[in-house]
């Protein structure tokens, strides 16, 4: 992983900017930002993976996202034992049916010669199969439900760290993107395009409805959490001994005994708040060198080259005897398993899942102009992108504020036009994020650091 003098630069100039916010801000509002931006840099490695590598455009960001929040419930929440014991036996019968009709199907398409008796067959079992399978399944979900609904109304999860549901959200998004990509990968770009959208819109319309499964819109609080609890480290005799000596010379200073103590839990609070960030930063930050290593890996070796080679012309590809739709069945599946890995750690520094949160914009849009701005096709300029967009994105706000406070200075503080500025300031993000867009597209095509070139 060497970098060379403008990558180095732009890194410095990164950093800097954290630095700034940390002494301006805060540094509890650094580490936010951070934490998020690596989160959102990984979510677009995933996705200059699939589009970088091969050129699949993949608008399935938001539903690959969701799947990796669901396994971080899946994995983490304890399990609602009388959700179980109401309703598990009815899924459970639900899903031997499934597998009956599913089996059923195969040997009649296989067995039947006649098309019209094969026909005639596999439509009645679908038809009775389903209605048996609704029976038992809609039984089930509705007394699931009903178990205490303000508090649970799901089946729970598996009561394991949370930091395994990482990589299982990175299973259940490749998963999904296998289906889909069996289903759609075949489509032209721009049908791809809308299938995928489609299908993330589905994906996460079903954690909204599912309330036996996700709560739906209810919302799933009170997950675990990797690192400690703010309140734990506050009765911690090791934390409270190191935030002592790390403010020695403060504390030293203070001759009132009360004070003293005073300023020490001050102290600690707030210390206990950049423990836990720093914790989750560092976490984030190995799961995304590690991401990030193995990409560069795999970009440079005899796959990537293939997979380059695909991406630039197909028809040639193909003539060499590639096969285009394999390949890009597993880099598309590839990119969204860790898109899913995000997914799972988003759910995880918030502790709680919101399928109802999932929007298209926030979640599928800001991370394409994230992957076109860093520049497509190169790792490094995608975690730029995503750190870069991110920070924009977060740090528009505060400073629109400012400057619309600098400039209408001399106004009445009621004065109309300043008012509207100020009511306007939440817009001014899509506003720079459209500018941005437009002057990346406009100055530099390829991105703030392009794709590099290798001659092998």
């Amino acid at each position: 992983m060497r970098f060379d003098k403008y990558e180095w630069t732009a890194i410095s100039i990164m950093a800097s900017l954290f630095i700034l916010v940390g002494f301006i801000q805060g540094w509890s509002v650094s580490l936010v930002i951070l934490n998020m931006c690596i989160i959102s840099a990984i979510m677009t490695m995933g996705v200059n993976i699939s589009w970088g590598y091969a050129g699949v455009i993949n608008f399935g960001v938001m539903g690959f996202l969701a799947m990796g929040g669901l396994a971080a419930v899946l994995v983490s929440y304890p399990p609602v034992k009388e959700a179980w014991h109401v309703g598990g036996s009815g899924l459970g019968i639900s899903f031997i049916l499934l597998v009956v009709l599913v089996t059923s199907v195969y040997f009649i398409t296989k067995l039947v010669e006649k098309k019209s008796h094969k026909y005639w067959l596999n439509g009645l079992v679908i038809f009775f199969g389903l209605i048996i399978i609704r029976h038992f399944f809609l039984n089930a979900t509705d007394r699931i439900e009903e178990v205490d609904p303000a508090l649970a109304g799901f089946l729970g999860g598996a009561n394991l760290p949370i930091i395994f549901s990482w990589a299982v959200g990175g299973f259940f998004a490749g998963g999904v993107a296998f289906v889909i990509g069996k289903v759609a990968l075949g489509l032209r770009s721009d049908y791809l395009a809308i299938v995928t959208l489609g299908i993330s819109e589905v994906v996460v319309s079903v954690l909204k409805h599912e309330e036996w499964l996700s709560r739906g819109v209810k919302n799933v609080i009170g997950l675990k959490r990797p690192v400690p609890y703010e309140i734990n480290l506050q009765s911690s005799d090791w934390f409270i001994n190191m935030v002592t000596w790390f403010n020695s010379s403060k504390l030293n200073d203070i001759i009132d005994p009360n004070k003293k103590q005073e300023m020490l839990t001050n102290l600690v609070i707030d210390g206990s708040s950049l423990f836990v960030k720093l914790n989750y930063a560092v976490l984030f930050f190995i799961v995304m060198i590690v991401i990030y290593y193995f990409a560069n890996k795999a970009q440079i070796s005899p796959w990537g080259r293939m997979m380059r080679a695909i991406r630039d012309n197909e028809v040639s590809a193909n003539a060499m005897g590639k096969d285009i739709v394999k390949q890009h069945l597993i880099i598309f599946v590839i990119g969204a398993a860790i898109v899913g890995v995000a997914g799972a750690m988003l759910v995880t520094l918030d502790g709680l899942f919101t399928p109802s949160g999932y929007r298209p914009l926030r979640f599928t849009f800001i991370i394409w102009i994230m992957v076109i701005v860093g520049g497509s096709g190169n790792n490094l300029g995608a975690i730029f992108g995503g750190f870069v967009i991110w920070f924009a994105w977060i740090e528009v706000a505060p400073l629109t504020t400012f400057l619309i406070n600098l400039f209408t200075s001399g106004l009445d503080p009621q004065n109309a036009i300043r008012l509207h500025l100020l009511d306007s300031v939440p817009y001014f993000r899509y506003l720079l994020m459209g500018m941005v867009l437009l002057l990346i597209l406009r100055y530099r095509p390829k991105g703030i650091i392009p794709e590099k070139v290798r001659h092998s």
